[in-house]
């Protein structure tokens, strides 16, 4: 089968479940394409603030949770259930080392702008350091410095990009489309897969949108 698949992934970089999800996903597309390698899968990333009223230097990180959820007990609960979801795709999230809850507006206009401007490898390597700065370094995703630093790292411009951090906790507009919740993925814009799914899922997802697609084409 040949064809076009359109991914739309809806996301936050404080969420974990979202870095989870994107490893899933990108686990499922390998699977994907050994399946039907003349499709080709167009994947578009969507920054969604889950936090908008966060000051512009955050709040301390376990102070946050503490209060999100309760107890300390229930926040050692949900460390260790990421924990292990973080491992069963290969990865490492202690959220214990995280410092501080930054506001993420200006990580996503960032993103923003590098998507806009076109280079798909510096978007994707920007998206995967930012995650990694937060998740893996404990680094400050509200700070200006820091984003430039991860910009420049991609090889991107800093004066390109410079402009859109505005460093005063101005909502990041974001799109409309994630109103069900991060991560949530959109297949062909006919069908939603929220949460971090297991591979399988997204595979049986994607596989379901390309047919329903391709019916679609060849009844027209």
């Amino acid at each position: 089968m040949s064809g076009r698949l359109r991914v739309d992934v809806f996301f936050d970089f404080i969420c974990p479940w979202c870095l989870i999800g994107k490893r899933q996903l990108e686990h499922a597309q390998v699977q994907f394409r050994s399946r039907h390698p003349g499709v080709q899968i167009t994947t578009q990333w969507h920054g969604v603030q889950l936090l908008p009223q966060l000051p512009v230097q955050g709040e301390p990180f376990a102070d946050f949770y503490r209060k999100r959820l309760g107890s300390a007990e229930a926040v050692a609960m949900r460390q260790t259930q990421v924990q292990q979801a973080a491992a069963e795709v290969g990865l490492v999230i202690d959220l214990s080392r995280i410092p501080t809850m930054p506001n993420t507006a200006d990580a996503h206009r960032l993103f923003e702008r590098a998507s806009e401007l076109g280079n798909v490898a510096q978007r994707d390597l920007l998206l995967e350091r930012l995650f990694a700065a937060y998740f893996q370094k404990g680094e400050d995703l509200g700070c200006r410095e820091t984003l430039l630093a991860i910009a420049r790292s991609c090889g991107i411009d800093a004066q390109a990009v410079a402009d859109c951090l505005l460093g005063d906790a101005t909502p990041f507009a974001g799109s409309p489309g994630a109103s069900g919740g991060v991560p949530s993925f959109q297949l062909d814009r006919r069908m939603t897969v929220v949460g971090a799914q297991p591979a399988v899922a997204l595979l049986g997802a994607m596989s379901q949108a390309l047919k329903d697609s391709d019916q679609e084409r060849h009844s027209a």
